[in-house]
């Protein structure tokens, strides 16, 4: 049985786009041969998909490092070459995706199936034939591949069920989950029993079913971090009812209710939203006569407070059946929780970006941004033609006039990553 990881960072590479031909037709009558070079195939992108059979985020602990393939180099007869394969990673429904670096949500995987391009594999690099013109029949001019994104992630995995068990240790959720469903968590005489939260499918009548997560017990201070609570409670955003599970043995109706509130404070002062959710209530241990006492003299209050109070045996069975069929009448009309609107958060993925960035270090002028990088990156510097495209490329871009406002001598030296150039003016 695999570990329940719900967090990782990983580091991705998207493939790099293949070069374009430099290639001459050998046909008699055609100028010089003639270009017939084809373009790169496209790098592989690296995608995440949303998949309903996984429930961990354990495989990216053992290996965080991924890259999809590189295109092809493009050949002669103005032939494309092949596309690199992307990269596909599985993870459960419910992974936040986000950028390591900035902190964004980049993504909200959230229904099955559900993909996200997370790095975007690199064009293929144009061949000759692209530059040829009327002055220019036989250019020697072709593009490199352009580089595929590379991106450090950081992701999260925040449970999907219809309803979540919230209680203190030992108040009898495991043994309730175990019950109800084929989930098998487990069982002991001792805090934290549950050390990690459990997703059970409980199914009811007609066909019907539920998806119901037990979570590790709270205590007074968990929204602080006391106890397993931060580590856990966010879990529960992705709930739409709340099922507030206590034990009805060895104490009295008046801490049972001072429990109840604990419990409501704690999940209040870690997102206020939580709240609102729809909740119903069960008094465990239905079997005991302490029970049975505690709920008529608690049945009222949980009345006023808009909460239906059950008492069941998680251990006999005894009034768990009704239990589940109110659970579930919540569920169908419980309204859209905290987890669509973090979902509309992340459709804002895109943020517009200067074409390149320019600062001095010492005698040395850095250029850097995406634009620029690129099309150094795809430059042939060995054949001068293409050098002196680049040049156009760049000034056209605004890097010329940006170098002369910076103050930029003839001789001075121009860094673009691993590139290094002589300013001429």
């Amino acid at each position: 049985m695999s570990r329940f990881i719900d967090q990782a960072d990983i580091k991705i590479t998207a493939g790099n786009g293949g070069s374009g031909s430099h290639s001459m037709r050998r046909e008699k009558y055609v100028p010089l041969g003639g270009p017939d070079g084809g373009d790169g195939g496209r790098g592989g992108s690296v995608i995440l998909l949303a998949d309903r059979g996984r429930k961990t985020l354990v495989d990216f602990s053992f290996q965080t490092r991924y890259f999809a393939e590189d295109g092809a180099r493009g050949h002669k007869q103005q032939m494309s070459g092949r596309g690199g394969r992307d990269m596909i990673l599985k993870v459960p429904l419910g992974t936040l995706v986000k950028d390591r670096e900035s902190g964004e949500i980049l993504a909200d995987l959230i229904t099955d199936a559900q993909t996200f391009v997370a790095a975007k594999g690199g064009r293929g690099g144009r061949g000759n034939v692209h530059f040829k013109t009327a002055t220019r029949q036989a250019p020697k001019v072709f593009e490199k591949g352009e580089p595929g994104e590379e991106k450090s992630l950081h992701l999260e995995l925040k449970l999907l069920a219809d309803a979540a068990l919230v209680g203190f240790p030992n108040a009898g959720k495991s043994t309730f989950l175990a019950r109800v469903s084929a989930a098998r968590p487990k069982i002991a005489d001792y805090p934290f029993t549950t050390l990690e939260p459990q997703l059970g499918v409980v199914r009811l009548g007609d066909g019907e079913s539920l998806v119901l997560a037990d979570l590790p017990g709270l205590i007074e201070g968990a929204s602080e971090g006391k106890g397993l609570g931060l580590r856990f409670l966010k879990h529960i955003e992705r709930t739409r009812v709340l099922l507030y599970f206590l034990d009805g043995a060895g104490q009295d109706a008046k801490e049972l209710w001072e429990g109840y509130g604990i419990l409501k404070r704690e999940l209040k002062a870690y997102h206020p939203g939580l709240a609102k959710l729809p909740r119903i209530a069960a008094l465990n241990k239905a079997d005991t006569e302490e029970a049975r006492v505690a709920y008529k003299a608690l049945k009222p209050k949980f009345t006023k407070d808009k909460t239906i109070l059950h008492l069941v045996s998680a251990a006999t069975g005894e009034g768990v059946d009704k239990l589940l069929w109110a659970l579930y009448s919540k569920v169908k009309t419980a309204p859209a929780t905290v987890l669509e609107s973090q979902a509309k958060v992340a459709a804002k993925v895109y943020r517009p970006q200067a074409r390149f960035s320019l600062r001095r270090e010492g005698e040395a002028f850095i250029l850097d941004g995406r634009e620029v990088l690129k099309w150094v990156a795809m430059t042939d510097f060995g054949e001068e033609e293409s050098v002196e495209r680049l040049k156009r490329i760049l000034e056209r871009l605004g890097v010329g006039r940006a170098l002369r406002e910076a103050g930029a001598k003839e001789g001075d030296t121009i860094r673009v990553g691993n590139e290094e150039f002589g300013y001429v003016p």
